[in-house]
């Protein structure tokens, strides 16, 4: 039997050099059979029964009543009537056989225009992030992208709590440097507050910046499909073959890699983030003066042991304010204290995202020792002193 290449030189031989049959080959028959053949030989055999053909039409049924009925649950229905056959070809014929029970799903291509929209999510990295004194954590990375240029920017963060999220979202927009007229996000907890509606603190946080929020239907990435294939691309490029010392470090080569890829030919929009970013600002509103505050804040009187806690570390108060209000202000670089009556400043110190552990202002210190040794000394008392003359003329011989 003639394989492909005999038969296209067959008829190279004949139709180009003009070679006669018998010129070709001796088996004239084969030569004919090629010339009159108006493709090449295609090779096929005949369809061999499979242990799944008797149980077809029960999967049909199963199918009909429950489209969405897991292979596994089949197996076991079709098992109980006798099937012996694999999980690989029932697997496979589910793949081919399902999609004529569920109801068609597609989507259409969406366009964006300029200023329109930023999408939001979380990206989680694989690897957890040193964090100081022999500690590593999970980050978390708030990252987002515009709909129309494409450009994205990225914040690391250590929790998804709603004051790191909106911190993150914060500096987002810092790096793109103007606003969107609406942001979107899925059903983040720390954002939505259910129906579709926002916190309140989100719903504060959009207002001071005058932007629009929109949530996306639950279990539904596609519809903000635009920022799920820019994590993609981070899990692919940017973490792998990448090592970080400090959260800082993690941040910069974050940054450093967004500005590196906007400057690419993106082949979805035919154009470079970049550049279009840049068209992109003109229609976008301005950032404001001072973005929104993102400080967690709250309200303490100063413990006997003047120490403020947060998120498992101690951090020094200053001891004279002991029993005294104060307004504690945790940010992502600076942990502080502000006395409430008079504004005085009673704690500032370098935020570690290490854990348990306790940091001690050496002013605060030494003022605690200062406090602690005035009383033990107890109060200066005057003490009259007698020539031991006056306790002889007291006491008889």
């Amino acid at each position: 039997m003639l394989d492909v290449e005999q038969w296209a030189e067959i008829r190279r031989m004949h139709k180009v050099e003009g070679l006669s049959i018998r010129e070709i080959a001796r088996d004239r028959n084969t030569v004919r059979a090629a010339l009159r053949s108006e493709g090449p030989p295609r090779y096929s055999r005949e369809p061999r029964p499979s242990k799944l053909d008797p149980f077809k039409e029960r999967i049909h049924r199963l199918l009909k009543a429950d489209a969405a009925l897991p292979g596994k649950r089949i197996r076991e229905e079709i098992e109980e009537e006798g099937y012996e056959g694999g999980k690989t070809i029932l697997d496979d014929y589910l793949r081919e056989v399902r999609p004529r029970f569920q109801a068609p799903r597609t989507y259409q291509r969406t366009s964006y225009r300029p200023a329109e929209v930023c999408q939001f999510d979380v990206w989680q990295p694989k690897r957890e992030i040193p964090v100081g004194h022999g500690q590593t954590r999970q980050g978390f990375v708030v990252t987002c992208a515009l709909g129309w240029s494409r450009a994205a920017a990225s914040t690391l963060v250590f929790s998804k709590q709603g004051h790191d999220l909106r911190y993150g979202i914060s500096r987002c927009l810092t790096f793109l440097g103007a606003l969107p007229k609406t942001i979107v996000w899925d059903r983040e907890g720390a954002l939505h507050a259910g129906g579709g509606r926002p916190t309140e603190e989100f719903a504060a946080f959009c207002g001071e910046l005058a932007v629009g929020w929109h949530f996306c239907e639950a279990r539904d990435p596609e519809a903000k499909g635009i920022i799920e294939r820019h994590q993609g691309f981070m899990e692919t490029n940017f973490e792998p073959g990448r090592s970080f010392a400090s959260p800082e470090h993690f941040q910069a080569e974050l940054d450093g890699w967004e500005e590196r890829i906007a400057g690419r030919l993106l082949r979805t929009i035919r154009a470079r983030p970049a550049e279009r970013l840049t068209e992109e600002r003109e229609r976008m509103r301005p950032l404001p003066e001072r973005m929104p505050e993102t400080e967690v804040r709250f309200v303490m009187r100063v413990p006997l042991q003047p120490y403020l806690r947060f998120d498992t570390n101690d951090y020094s108060l200053d001891p004279r304010f002991a029993g005294r209000r104060v307004e504690a202000r945790i940010g992502q670089r600076q942990i502080g204290a502000v006395a409430l009556d008079t504004g005085e400043v009673v704690a500032s110190h370098r935020r570690s995202f290490a854990k348990g552990l306790t940091f001690t202002d050496p002013a605060d210190q030494a003022l605690l020792e200062k406090l602690r040794g005035e009383r033990r000394a107890g109060p200066d008392v005057e003490v009259e002193l007698r020539a031991l003359a006056r306790y002889d003329e007291l006491i008889p011989a």
